[in-house]
């Protein structure tokens, strides 16, 4: 199997798109990329923009490869919407481009959805139904696709349990031989993601750590996350590729270290630099402004 990570955080845009290749067929999981439109009271940087259409270059190169495409849940970040979208880069071109001829096994429409996810996804189906090869509710179900299979979680919350930001299903590939699971947005906060990962004791998981970057809105989400994912780490011995929300905050090394495997971000599995471009969105527009500020990564 092999698993290519595509754009996050730590590759200076909001997103867990990730590519796989796997007994012969090739999946292209969650595809979507965003900007924050504020944070600290800003707009995106330069820096973010240019870096946001190189990551939608490279998602639609990937996108023309794959035969199938999984999401996770209509948060802009994890779908390419069939809009012309300044902080998702999308366009209905675009869009086009990613679910034309494919088959779509994606988060259901209308069941354990929050309203405002229910009303993208109505969007979403309306325009992708007529062009996608062919259209799965995945949640709680497994597909043979000969000599690999996939399985979805049950909708599980999208962070603590009570979240009002809705669900998301999580995707396990399994090619007879090695397991991957894909865990985005469960943010290690509730009991049941964390439940059905031991269950299927992956090889590789990739997930989203908690959303501390909120502050007190995140409160305990920093501790939830360690117990829960310590947890994971003890009972599955998995690699772990750990990026998202946990990454837009400037602490994240910490967090990394209080874990008792260190996982990798998409940027160091790929044995890049971490570029955790909004995290340091006021740094960056003083540097635009000819202002004196230090990053942590290169500019381009």
């Amino acid at each position: 199997m092999r698993v290519i990570p595509l754009a996050s955080e730590s590759l200076g845009v909001r997103s867990l798109a990730v590519f796989v290749e796997a007994s012969g067929l090739k999946i292209l999981m969650d595809p979507g990329v965003a900007l924050g439109p504020r944070r600290y009271g800003l707009p995106p940087a330069r820096e973010e923009v240019e870096t946001l259409h190189r990551m939608r270059k490279k998602i639609q190169a990937y996108a023309r490869k794959a035969d199938i495409v999984t999401i996770s849940h209509y948060h802009y970040d994890h779908h390419t919407p069939f809009f012309e979208g300044l902080y998702e880069s999308s366009s209905e071109e675009y869009a086009r481009e990613v679910y034309s001829g494919k088959r779509l096994f994606i988060k259901h429409p209308r069941e354990n959805i929050n309203f405002s996810q229910r009303k993208r996804a109505w969007v979403f189906l309306k325009n992708a139904e007529p062009i996608a090869g062919k259209v799965e509710f995945a949640d709680g179900r497994s597909f043979d696709l000969g000599g690999l299979r996939l399985e979805f979680s049950p909708a599980v919350p999208h962070g603590s349990e009570g979240s009002k930001l809705g669900f998301v299903v999580m995707t396990l590939i399994d090619d007879g031989s090695w397991r991957l699971i894909h865990a985005s947005d469960i943010q290690l906060l509730n009991r049941k993601a964390v439940e059905w990962i031991i269950e299927k004791n992956p090889d590789l998981l990739i997930t989203g750590g908690p959303p501390t970057y909120l502050g007190p809105r995140a409160a305990g989400s920093w501790e939830t996350g360690i117990k829960n994912l310590n947890e994971i780490i003890r009972e599955t011995n998995t690699q772990i590729i750990l990026d998202h929300h946990i990454v837009r905050d400037k602490r994240y090394g910490e967090f990394f270290d209080e874990l008792e495997k260190r996982p990798k971000t998409f940027a160091g599995y790929l044995r890049v630099e971490d570029r955790p471009l909004e995290a340091y969105r006021r740094e960056l527009h003083r540097i635009e402004k000819g202002e004196k500020a230090e990053v942590p990564f290169e500019l381009r």
